[in-house]
């Protein structure tokens, strides 16, 4: 890694040494390792198990639960470390933000029972909440769970759920009251603590791969009777709205922490490589067509962290606002699309072949425009809340 450019934020010396055993550890899994990953369209099962076996995902969780007892604060400086080094922190963060939403709103049974698990390994990767006709208007989810004694029964479907094929747990989304029949829109919405190893099994829960562009495993869920213990509801019934947007504070935090780590990865190795890279007999980065671009989407990256770290902090001190997370989010994945754009335009040819590692990282860098949510709907959000103007869906 060149240039430490943390200094937006002051690292205490635990933090440091932090980002240095995440430095360490993670020289394993080079370029090639990703760019085989991605050529192979293959799950990194190897980073993956690297980072449960050192506790890094499991770090959220309280230590009387046997956890790392961190706060998200921590936990976005490993995401941000994991990516600057090129690494893909898609395969492994949803075992972080995803931990925010049992903590907090999870009963003392269910923490009794869940978190010591998850601490020793059990995988809560995956989030099933889009749906194909809802789309980012999740109120309008169909998927459906109906009380029976002690039981939900689920039917219904997700789409672009992440990780389903490697994890042991997921979060679910439903209704337990028909959209048509609340008077709330966001009434009647419900999250269920799902254990998928049993469902896969015998069908309750069927799966198909979507393939992307970016190697990031997600698929389409199709649930038939899917049976889950009212046990397993994490809040009240039909109040789960508000489970979800805590959570996703968390979430936006964690994802923007991976963008700004992806954002310097472009910025390191394009500065380097405009330094070493001769044309019409000077260095390259001597010209200002380089520079600008390169500058530009460094000090973006620079703003969008300041943001992240304010986020960060108001989270780890109970904060459920969240501008400041939504903000950052939008502001890290403009910066790590225009690094991203810079690097591309600095390594030339060369940053369109396979063994660059440019190509592959610039293909991942698209899809945080769009998810895990849209830039527009930020904008719309802070336009109705923050700026009083009329609502626009």
């Amino acid at each position: 890694m060149a240039k430490d450019w943390l200094a937006e934020k002051t690292l205490t010396p635990d933090q440091e040494d932090l980002r240095d055993v995440i430095s360490d550890i993670i020289q394993k899994f080079d370029m090639q390792y990703w760019i085989n990953c991605h050529r192979d369209n293959r799950h990194p099962e190897e980073f993956v198990q690297t980072m449960y076996d050192g506790g890094w995902l499991t770090m959220l969780i309280p230590e009387e639960y046997g956890g790392g007892g961190a706060d998200i604060v921590d936990g976005a400086l490993v995401m941000e470390t994991l990516n600057r080094w090129g690494c893909s922190g898609g395969a492994v963060h949803a075992q972080m933000y995803q931990m925010g939403a049992l903590v907090r709103h999870g009963s003392d049974e269910q923490k009794q029972k869940w978190l010591p698990q998850i601490a020793e390994g059990l995988r809560l990767q995956s989030f099933g909440i889009t749906e194909p006709d809802a789309g980012t208007d999740t109120t309008r989810i169909r998927t459906f769970a109906r009380r029976e004694g002690d039981d939900y029964i689920v039917n219904g479907g997700k789409i672009f759920t992440s990780r389903f094929q490697h994890t042991d747990l997921m979060l679910l989304l439903v209704r337990t009251e028909k959209y048509e029949d609340v008077e709330k829109k966001t009434d009647g919405i419900t999250v269920l603590l799902v254990d998928t190893r049993e469902a896969r099994k015998n069908g309750q829960i069927e799966f198909r791969p979507i393939p992307v562009m970016s190697n990031h495993e997600t698929n389409e869920l199709t649930f038939n009777n899917l049976v889950v213990p009212v046990e397993n509801r994490l809040g009240e019934e039909g109040k789960g709205f508000k489970v979800i947007l805590s959570g996703m504070n968390s979430e936006r935090i964690v994802a923007a922490s991976e963008y700004i780590g992806s954002g310097l990865y472009f910025i390191d190795r394009s500065v380097q490589y405009a330094k070493e890279r001769v044309v019409f007999g000077r260095p390259i980065g001597m010209n200002q067509g380089i520079q600008f671009p390169l500058a530009e989407a460094f000090t973006e990256l620079r703003a969008a962290s300041m943001m992240r770290w304010q986020a960060a902090k108001l989270y780890a001190e109970g904060s459920r606002e969240g501008f400041y997370a939504n903000t950052a989010k939008y502001l890290s994945a403009k910066a790590q699309w225009h690094a991203a754009n810079a690097a591309m335009d600095t390594f030339g040819g060369y940053g369109l072949t396979e063994e660059y590692g440019i190509a592959m990282k610039f293909m991942q860098s698209r899809g945080p425009l769009i998810a895990p949510i849209s830039s527009n709907i930020v904008l719309a959000g802070i336009a109705h809340r923050d700026l009083g103007l009329p609502k626009s869906y």
